[in-house]
Order: structure tokens, then sequence, then C-alpha cells
């Protein structure tokens, strides 16, 4: 009995090598498929594609290797798992703990699809109307684009140039973006929102403008995709705070004035950069 355990504990031993080499091998493959799938998109910013498609081809090739070696090794040894003894590192977690997670952690990647940040993240992180100074500025902002070519975050980077909202009164408007119901303003209001990402989802933040209908926002549930044409107009409406609670505070906001609004498929590229 104890030689049956001294045989099987070289065994065991020598395959938690290959829970490394399977560990990189399906990282770097997950790492590929959402980059060709285009899933990359929803988890991080397009500057650093480039950085997981590298990463991603560099991890099969480690793994690879890695497989090659230890195929090399144990072809030399002839299946002789009491030939050559492994070297263990000092360690906080036992032999293999550490590959495992990596390997489900990557199974769960393949079989569970990253998904679009919804209006309940929106709310939780709070909505805002213009862009903190601690914030990223997104990219592509043209200050002479017209009016009704302007995008969300077009709208936002034009309040905070020049914050005053009566000097955009009447201008023409079209945009797209998500719907959020703010629990402060009344029923025939919602906001039209856009998540910027400056490095990844994790640091998402919405912005978003008010929409005035001439119905029910129950007729457009959160996250429902919009394309809005209007025209802007000032109105005076409760200032919400971060914690999105109702507050006696009014102030004076561009607002869209909506005449057509268009249900539309959620876009392969939801975010704005």
């Amino acid at each position: 009995m104890s030689q049956q355990s001294t045989i099987q504990n070289p065994k065991s031993k020598s395959l938690l090598p290959w829970l490394d080499v399977l560990a990189l091998l399906a990282w770097g493959g997950l790492l590929l498929r959402y980059w060709i799938t285009g899933q990359l998109r929803l988890l991080i910013h397009p500057n650093y594609f480039w950085l997981v498609l590298v990463t991603g081809i560099a991890l099969l090739i480690l793994g690879a290797l890695k497989g090659g070696q230890l195929l090399a090794d144990w072809r030399k040894r002839g299946n002789n798992f009491q030939e050559k003894e492994t070297v263990q590192h000092m360690t906080l977690l036992p032999p293999g703990v550490g590959s495992g997670v990596l390997v489900a952690t990557a199974l769960a990647g393949f079989l569970i699809a990253p998904t679009v940040l919804t209006s309940q993240a929106a709310l939780q992180r709070g909505v805002t109307e213009s862009l903190p100074i601690t914030r990223s500025q997104p990219q592509s902002f043209r200050a002479t684009t017209r009016p009704e070519e302007r995008s969300i975050v077009d709208w936002i980077r034009t309040l905070n140039a020049y914050p005053e909202p009566d000097a955009y009164a009447g201008q023409p408007v079209k945009v797209t973006g998500f719907v959020v119901h703010l629990p402060h303003l009344s029923d025939n209001y919602l906001l039209i929102s856009r998540f910027i990402i400056t490095c990844c989802a994790v640091d998402a933040y919405p912005v978003g403008l008010p929409v005035k209908l001439e119905s029910s926002r129950n007729n457009y549930p959160p996250d429902t995709w919009l394309e809005i044409e209007g025209e802007m107009m000032v109105e005076t409406l409760p200032q919400h705070e971060q914690t999105m609670k109702e507050t006696t505070a009014q102030k004076r906001q561009l607002v869209i004035a909506a005449k057509s609004l268009k249900k539309i498929p959620t876009p392969a590229d939801p975010y704005s950069y």
C-alpha cells in the first residue's frame, strides 16, 4: 500500500505543470476570442486592443513551448515518474491551485459573454451632465460640428466649454443613447445617456441629457436604445444628487424637446471614448 502511494504521488505531481500549460492556452485563446468576435469593445478602450492581441498570442506561444518541453521530458523519461523530481517553489497556495483558478476563470469567460453596462449601473455611478476635470477628456470632439450632427458626448463637451444653456435653445438635435429613468424627474422626462470609457468598463462613467416627452416615459423602459430628434430648450428641473435622491434644489438645464423617438438595436460599439 505504501508502494502504491509513492507511485501515485509523483504521478499527480507530474500533472501539475500541464495545468500551467492549460492556463496559458486558455487565457491566450480567451483574449484572442474577445478580439476576433469584437467583444473586446465591451471591455476596454480601443487604444489597448493591440496590447490584448499581442498578449493573447504571447500566451499561446508560451503555452505551446511549455507543453512541448513537458512532452519532450516525458518521452525522455519513458513515462517513469520517479526519475525526476519537480522543484517546488514556496507559495501561499498549494501547488496547482493558482493555475486551477486561472483555468476556471478562463472557462467562465468562454461560457459567459460580456454584456453592455445598463441604466442601473448608470444610476449607481451617477449620471452627469458635465465632464469632471478629474476624468480624461473623451476624444474626437469637434467644436465646428453642426448641432444636428453632435453626439451626446459632443453636446456635453460643448456645454463644458460654454455652460450657458440659453445659447443653444432652438438648435436642432439628433442623438442616440440608452434610456435612464431618474426618480426625481416627472413622468414625462427621461435621460438619454451614453457611457464613456477611458481605460476599461470598470472606470466607465455615464453622461446624459434630459429629454422632455409628449407622453409617459413608461413607453420607453430603461436600457431601451433610442434615436431622438428634436430641438434644444431650457427648463428649470430638480437638481439630482450623486445618490439620485429627490431634492428641492432647482437648476436651469438644457433639455431635448423630443419630436421623434425611434427604438434602435443596441449598437455593436455602445460606448463613447
